[in-house]
């Protein structure tokens, strides 16, 4: 049985590396394609210490098998609060869903739902009258991208998202087999809450 809990606190800086370690490994496939470390990911990750923000985690049993983060966007990175410069929205209406990374065992039996769920409802308690997250933009002949790739978009439109046209961040990262990082784009979508 899998359980999904908020992490605040010590369970926090308990779970901090098996957070960094999840990340590394479901972002290191398609479509981030992300070569990451567990320093980097374990300050990035004490981030989520801020008042606005939220940190999702399912276990399997005792194991941290998934992860999602949120905060408000106006305390998220400025590259992503940039990215909203010329929208009418408040940045302080708007959570931002961070990420959600699940071990590819785990897909398609509800967590992602969950994670938005909680995410969303964590939104309201802080007053937000809209949530965000973006997702990388990679051309369709990428010659990484698996044969089998499914696009998250459906379940994205089910739960109410929409891209926002021309709301585009740019986040630096190192792809795999690649020496340096390189800038990213990542599309925001948006829902009203």
């Amino acid at each position: 049985m899998i359980e999904t809990r908020v992490l605040t606190g010590d369970a926090l800086e308990t779970a901090l590396d098996d957070l960094a370690r999840l990340r590394i490994e479901v972002f290191r496939d398609w479509p981030y394609l992300y070569d990451g470390d567990v320093e980097y990911e374990r300050k990035y990750l004490s981030g989520y210490t801020h008042p606005t923000a939220i940190v999702v985690a399912a276990f399997d049993g005792p194991r941290i098998v998934g992860a999602s983060t949120g905060m408000g966007l106006e305390v998220s990175d400025e590259d992503f609060a940039t990215a909203f410069a010329d929208r009418p929205e408040a940045l302080s209406d708007i959570f931002y869903c961070a990420e959600s990374v699940l071990l590819s065992d785990y897909r398609g039996h509800g967590l992602g739902h969950a994670f938005f769920d909680a995410r969303e409802a964590h939104a309201r308690e802080l007053g937000r009258r809209y949530s965000a997250f973006c997702g990388v933009v990679r051309p369709e002949d990428h010659p990484m991208r698996p044969a089998a790739a499914r696009s998250l978009e459906p379940f994205w439109r089910g739960r109410g998202y929409a891209p926002l046209p021309g709301v585009i961040a740019h986040f630096n990262w190192r792809d795999v087999g690649e020496a340096d990082e390189t800038a990213h784009p990542l599309q925001f979508w948006m829902r009203t809450l």
